[in-house]
């Protein structure tokens, strides 16, 4: 009864114990089963993801290929057109190797035309050398002839003077007629009875050279007024009219009208400062009316050999605190002449025939710029410490007179 009693009252309990056991279980599966298929839905959209991007790769790879594919084709195209290209070079390139042979040929026969030519050139050259050399033989005999004219034409002109001066002191009168000559001389000796008044300015007439120069005749102003007068211009800008780019010919025989503007010379400068102690005074005047001056109370210019070398002493005027001149020891320099210390060939750059030094701080001689365009010239008449290195002046004179006047 006991064992039957413990069955009885133990079955019911088995029986749930079963059921929570089995209830458990199922629970359990169901979870496993519902994360497995949370886990393969996951990895279906990873797949589907990793289709799509696949996919989408694949249509950019067929794009890139159809693309590379349509270059593929243009290049093709291209190629052929090259190659099209290249077949139209080459035969032209035919034709100008046979047009190039045809002008060889015509060069070769032009050449031997050309050496006949020189031989018969070369021919004629020499009976022209030998002609030249007659005809230099008849000038040297003609010079000759010369030299003794202008001997007697001295001789004669001062006979002519000498009746003049008994003329003039018969008539009690200190006249000379328009053709006559004068004595040479600077302006110091001149007063305002000998010569004619121009524009406050006096015209000395320089006809008769000194010994060392037999053949010089010169005309040029004198300045009888600026600082008690005695003064002769041996340059003078005023108007641009007459260009200074000269050469050192010009330059030393001098060229211009004393009428005008004009440069004395540079052999009669020398001729006149190498015989007694001269001073020099240099003039400026600018666009906007202002005046300056410079004055050295010593001047000598060298002989051509020396060519023309400059000497200055004691430097004093309105031109600036320094000489706008190298003092001592500057040669004269042309475009045909370059003695400057300056490797640039300073008349060339700067123009005109100067003391340049090494392209020095002045240019008195270099090209006329009218008003409104004298600005940054270089190569325009410039005094650097008047108005700077690049203002091209409006006007100058150049000066000069013993210094015991």
């Amino acid at each position: 009864q006991l064992e039957s009693y413990i069955q009885s009252s133990v079955k019911p309990e088995m029986a749930e114990l079963q059921q929570t056991a089995v209830q458990n279980q199922t629970a359990t599966m169901l979870e496993i089963g519902s994360s497995l298929l949370n886990r393969s839905a996951e990895q279906s959209r990873k797949l589907t993801d990793v289709e799509a991007q696949v996919l989408n790769q694949t249509w950019r790879i067929e794009m890139q290929l159809q693309e590379n594919s349509l270059s593929t084709t243009k290049l093709e195209k291209q190629l052929l057109l090259q190659t099209n290209e290249i077949h139209k070079l080459q035969n032209r390139n035919n034709i100008l190797e046979v047009r190039v042979l045809e002008m060889e040929a015509k060069q070769r026969a032009e050449l031997a035309g050309a050496h006949s030519e020189k031989e018969k050139l070369q021919r004629l050259l020499s009976r022209q050398s030998g002609t030249i050399e007659e005809m230099e033989k008849t000038l040297l005999a003609a010079s000759a002839n010369t030299s003794l004219l202008q001997r007697q034409q001295l001789q004669l002109l001062q006979s002519v003077q000498s009746l003049v001066r008994l003329v003039s002191q018969g008539r009690g009168e200190q006249a000379t007629s328009p053709g006559q000559e004068q004595q040479f001389q600077d302006s110091s000796s001149s007063t305002n009875a000998d010569l004619p008044i121009l524009a406050g300015v006096h015209l000395a007439i320089h006809s008769k050279p000194p010994p060392a120069c037999p053949s010089l005749s010169l005309q040029a102003y004198c300045d009888m007024e600026t600082d008690r007068g005695g003064w002769t211009i041996i340059q003078l800008r005023a108007n641009g009219s007459l260009s200074f780019q000269r050469s050192w010919r010009e330059y030393k025989q001098g060229f211009g009208d004393a009428s005008g503007e004009y440069w004395l010379g540079n052999e009669a400068v020398h001729l006149l400062t190498s015989r007694v102690p001269y001073a020099l005074r240099v003039e400026l005047q600018d666009w906007e009316g202002g005046q300056v001056y410079a004055h050295y109370g010593k001047f000598q210019l060298g002989s051509e050999r020396q060519f023309y070398r400059l000497s200055l002493q004691d430097y004093s005027g309105t031109a600036g605190q320094q000489s706008g001149l190298a003092l001592q020891g500057t040669q004269f320099s042309t475009r045909d002449a370059d003695n400057d210390n300056c490797l640039c060939k300073c008349a060339q750059m700067l123009s005109g025939g100067w003391w340049f030094d090494a392209c020095g701080l002045s240019n008195l001689n270099g090209i006329y710029y009218p008003a409104r365009n004298n600005i940054r010239k270089l190569n325009g008449i410039r005094w650097h410490h008047f108005q700077g290195p690049s203002y091209s002046l409006k006007g100058t004179r150049m000066m000069i007179r013993p210094s015991s006047f």
